[in-house]
């Protein structure tokens, strides 16, 4: 499966070298465009991926500064014998917890991080000759303004890398990097199954695990002399689980729909995040966390120092369309699905029979129309600072 998903992504053409931006997609242009059909906004986007970059990123500023610290994520155990009730309430209250009970082990992921780090140390012609831009894969440096003031902020980088690591370097040594990064996506396997069974909607994984991939995200971290304020690199990307395991006592801020929480893990548990793939899959039963957890450093203040993060994605192919797989059912004159009959409960309550439809009519409408992933995946990218839910024009 992994196989497939890397096939997929390296699939993806390499036409603007190893430092150009994604091409643009129909997001980035008038609002005029916004109103055609799926598949007249899927065309142009194709279209104009044979066109040369005009965009620029902007700067990568999170506002997990203002984050308020939240309760520890709820604990759950895989062999917790309620562990199906358990995932439902924290994946449809919260989108988010903590798991325990997993086969990876410390130090496997502690090898993991130092063979990380060492990307950090590699060349500034090494990191781009060793990680060619094949957006989303390869190495990313946050640059601003080559004038700014260096003593005063630091901005990070980040690698995103394919399920096997791959990489055009015969020298690096990321053995432990590539081994912990498939034994993180077959928990976040497990993970998308689980949910589905909990929710009631089709696992993908199952009918065509073509239809999923994951991507290692490995970012860095730094604070600005400030000390308060987190840098995040590599950009918000969506995703149906990201995983993170915890290493170390670390603090992680989260954005929710509300707020922006900061949350703290257990050491050796997994961080799991629900995000938007997840919220559309499940129709809107399940909450989710609006682009990955952002590492807050604990750092002093008068220095700045490298922390980085090792996010696990499970996440779609590029030329995936994402839409809700909630079986919708259809509601007869009576307010009955189809061979169910009125509840108990609502017959003793003088219930109507058409109040009863309107209420299952609201429990089976579709809350999101289908989008293509790609267009999605860029806008979310390119924005950064999510001032609203990117989801909100896809909702019916």
């Amino acid at each position: 499966m992994a196989s497939s998903a890397h096939k997929q992504q390296q699939q993806l053409p390499n036409m603007y070298g190893t430092t150009a931006a994604p091409p643009p997609t129909p997001s980035a242009l008038s609002t005029n465009s916004q109103s055609m059909t799926a598949a007249t906004a899927d065309a142009l986007s194709r279209l104009l991926h044979h066109l040369p970059p005009t965009l620029s990123l902007p700067t990568r500023r999170s506002p997990a500064s203002s984050a308020t610290t939240s309760p520890p994520p709820p604990l759950i155990s895989l062999s917790d014998p309620n562990l199906n009730d358990r995932l439902l309430s924290s994946a449809s209250q919260l989108g988010f917890f903590q798991l325990t009970d997993h086969d990876i082990s410390s130090q496997l992921a502690q090898s993991a991080e130092l063979e990380s780090l060492s990307l950090f140390a590699l060349e500034k012609d090494k990191k781009e000759s060793y990680f060619p831009k094949n957006w989303p894969l390869g190495h990313e440096a946050d640059e601003e303004d080559g004038d700014r003031d260096r003593d005063r902020d630091v901005n990070g980088e980040s690698f995103c890398l394919d399920s096997s690591c791959s990489t055009e370097s015969t020298e690096l040594n990321l053995n432990s990097l590539r081994e912990f990064t498939r034994a993180m996506e077959k928990v976040g396997m497990k993970m998308v199954e689980m949910l589905a069974s909990a929710v009631g909607f089709e696992n993908p994984i199952g009918e065509d695990p073509t239809r999923i991939c994951s991507l290692m995200w490995v970012s860095e971290g730094l604070h600005d002399m400030d000390g308060d304020k987190p840098v995040l690199s590599g950009g918000f990307y969506p995703y149906v689980v990201a995983l993170q395991y915890q290493i170390r006592q670390q603090k992680y801020s989260l954005s929710t729909n509300s707020c922006w929480v900061t949350v703290s893990p257990q050491v050796d548990s997994i961080l799991v995040t629900l995000g938007d793939v997840a919220q559309v899959w499940s129709n809107g039963k399940l909450k989710k966390v609006r682009g990955r957890p952002c590492l807050v450093p604990g750092n002093a203040k008068n220095n700045n120092s490298q922390s980085i993060s090792m996010s696990l994605l499970v996440t779609l192919p590029i030329e995936s369309r994402v839409s809700p797989l909630i079986i919708i059912r259809e509601v007869d004159n009576n307010g009955r699905e189809e061979n169910d009959e009125v509840e108990e409960d609502d017959q003793i309550h003088g219930s109507s029979a058409s109040s009863v439809k309107k209420k299952k009519e609201e429990e089976n409408k579709l809350m999101f129309e289908s989008f293509c992933f790609e267009d999605y995946a860029w806008r979310l990218y390119r924005e950064r600072l999510l001032l609203k839910d990117p989801l909100d024009r896809y909702r019916i």
